[in-house]
């Protein structure tokens, strides 16, 4: 019994593209004859039987994105869809948002919801359980058929597609190195699982950070927070029984309960402890002192995985190679550091 091929595969097997194994199927007349002979014959003999639903998906032009986000509690994820949506709407497409909730079943849930003819192509961010479970298929599924998808901010290097990053790892050096440049030695980390692609490359800039200033590595001083509890009592016991000059958080709500929790021993902001969070959003505008933070512009990167989604859905030549495209963030230095 032949196993079951798909789009992709047909295309590699005859060194075509997706594009043209796709269109040879469907009898389009820009496709030559002999071609379409030959990809028809090779299709029948392997027994291929196309997606349904991704053939909704790629026949039937709805002029809507489907967007997938892990949660709508930090600011980052809803700049990043107001970017999207704002670029999408220029082009004449709509929308449609779901939410993860860190859920690799609600990913999979909202994925196949959507994928039912209601919309023409994917972004999204992975959840925190798909990235852990490293599970992918329900991904490759809809790319082997040849339906664009691009991911931001949390991507793996497991699926080719467009996506859309920060350059995590360079800033988070620039961050600690601005610590150091005012005077700090004890440099505290808070982060989140290394499954997170996002906090593993801030970790790897804070390190870099330390090493190429001559400052030893203490693990004692890397506190690693689940990303799913009530992390107040953990934090608090850090902030307790380790010696900090300042830290570098990974997230924004990291950044202001460490600024809060600190405050409340007893601790001056900035002048016994600096911090630094990431993502420049309304609660770091507000706080007090202010939080100086690592700003992400994620409108910009929204719109930037938009415009990569809809030229590849609208494109009409031969296939383009997956880009990856980096977005240079930017430090903000406020009231919770030494400037």
């Amino acid at each position: 019994m032949k196993s079951k091929i798909t789009l992709k595969d047909i295309a590699k097997e005859l060194d075509v593209s997706i594009s043209t194994v796709s269109k040879a199927l469907k009898n389009s007349k820009e496709i030559s004859k002999d071609t379409k002979d030959k990809i028809k014959a090779f299709a029948k003999f392997y027994n291929y039987r196309p997606n349904n639903i991704a053939l909704s998906l790629k026949n039937k032009r709805t002029k809507n994105i489907g967007v997938i986000i892990p949660d709508i509690v930090h600011h980052f994820f809803t700049t990043v869809f107001r970017g999207i949506e704002k670029y999408a709407n220029e082009q004449g497409y709509n929308v449609i948002v779901c939410v993860s909730d860190e859920s690799f079943e609600k990913e999979v849930v909202n994925m196949e919801m959507l994928a039912n003819g209601s919309i023409d192509g994917f972004i999204l961010s992975l959840s925190a359980e798909t990235q852990l479970k490293n599970e992918f298929s329900h991904l490759k599924e809809l790319l082997d058929q040849g339906i664009p998808i691009v991911l931001f901010d949390r991507v793996t290097s497991e699926i080719d597609c467009d996506k859309v990053i920060l350059n995590d790892q360079e800033i988070a050096h620039e961050a600690v190195s601005h610590f150091i440049n005012t005077g700090a030695r004890k440099i505290a980390l808070v982060t989140t699982e290394k499954f997170f692609n996002v906090s593993e490359s801030r970790a790897k800039g804070y390190l870099q950070a330390l090493r190429k200033n001559d400052i030893k590595v203490d693990e004692k001083l890397i506190l690693t927070l689940p990303h799913d509890n009530d992390n107040a009592t953990l934090i608090r016991n850090f902030f307790q029984n380790n010696k900090v000059d300042a830290v570098l958080c990974v997230n924004e709500i990291f950044g202001i309960q460490c600024l809060s929790i600190i405050q409340d021993l007893g601790y001056k902001v900035p002048n016994d402890i600096s911090v630094i969070g990431f993502t420049d959003g309304i609660l770091s505008r507000f706080s007090v002192p202010k939080l100086s933070t690592v700003a992400q512009h994620g409108e910009k990167m929204g719109e930037q995985a938009a415009q990569m989604l809809i030229n590849r859905m609208e494109s009409l030549g031969e296939e383009e190679p997956f880009k990856t495209e980096v977005i240079n963030a930017t430090l903000i230095k406020r009231g919770s550091t030494i400037n």
